[in-house]
């Protein structure tokens, strides 16, 4: 089968791989080199494309490595002219000061003995509305706990006529790191904004002592319920995934678990 052959060369994951026709329809193939040798001796082969109707044909490079383009009019009537360019991936997501600061900076020590003898002492523990359990807060506990870090997680399920305050205070006094998961479900709770305002800083040092995440909410949204909210160390879960965020903070409360892990 006759077909044009363009070798791309080394390509990274994201590049797009772009493809001018000018005369008519053509078979564009994307192929590794596995499944291009696989392609030019007749055997099965797999390749991103197919029969393009219109251009210009954009194809996205799945993963790093060695890239071959073959056009190809079988089945087809007539010519086409190619041209073909590669653009690069883009650029890492930029991220803000706020929510690219390390975890390290927020508390994350023991808490100090409770009065009664052998109270257990909780790694971290997450105070969310019940709506974000599923998307957010069930996956990151399920992955700490996968990582050896202990979770306590339903108690500090917030819901409408509960003191804020009163819930974190009690979830510091037996935790190393506490979390909270700020989303508009959050905000429509209704808690005065002294609590909101209170939430990060401790009374005494002026330490933060709380990760707020971010989820499905702009920062904008944020500094209008709690101006001193938006600027805190935080995490959004537009710019990071939930897996992303547990090995951080995992990395952060218990070091020689997630060293083990690794």
């Amino acid at each position: 089968m006759n077909f044009q052959h363009f070798d791309l060369g080394q390509l990274k994951r994201g590049a797009v791989v772009v493809v001018q026709l000018r005369g008519n329809s053509a078979n564009v193939r994307l192929m590794d080199s596995s499944n291009f040798s696989s392609f030019k001796n007749g055997r099965r082969h797999r390749y991103a494309g197919g029969l393009a109707t219109r251009s210009p044909v954009r194809l996205t490079v799945p993963r790093d490595g060695h890239w071959h383009l073959t056009i190809d009019m079988a089945g087809l009537r007539g010519s086409v002219r190619t041209g073909v360019s590669v653009e690069p991936p883009p650029l890492p997501r930029l991220r803000s000061s706020t929510t690219a600061a390390p975890l390290s900076q927020i508390r994350h020590e023991a808490p100090p003995p409770l009065d009664n003898d052998g109270a257990q002492v909780w790694d971290v523990f997450i105070s969310h509305a019940s709506e974000d359990k599923a998307a957010v807060v069930n996956p990151l506990a399920d992955r700490l706990r996968e990582l050896g870090v202990t979770v306590w997680l339903d108690a500090f399920e917030l819901r409408i006529g509960d003191s804020l305050r009163r819930k974190i205070d009690a979830g510091l006094a037996g935790s190393r790191f506490g979390i909270v998961v700020l989303s508009r479900s959050f905000f429509k709770k209704g808690w005065p904004q002294y609590e909101l305002d209170g939430l990060v800083t401790m009374q005494v040092s002026g330490k933060q002592s709380l990760l707020p995440i971010w989820h499905e909410i702009t920062k904008d949204e944020v500094m209008a319920q709690s101006p001193s909210l938006a600027d805190k160390i935080a995490r959004s879960t537009a710019q990071f995934t939930i897996h992303e965020i547990a090995e951080e903070i995992a990395s952060v409360v218990r070091p020689d678990l997630a060293a083990g892990a690794a």
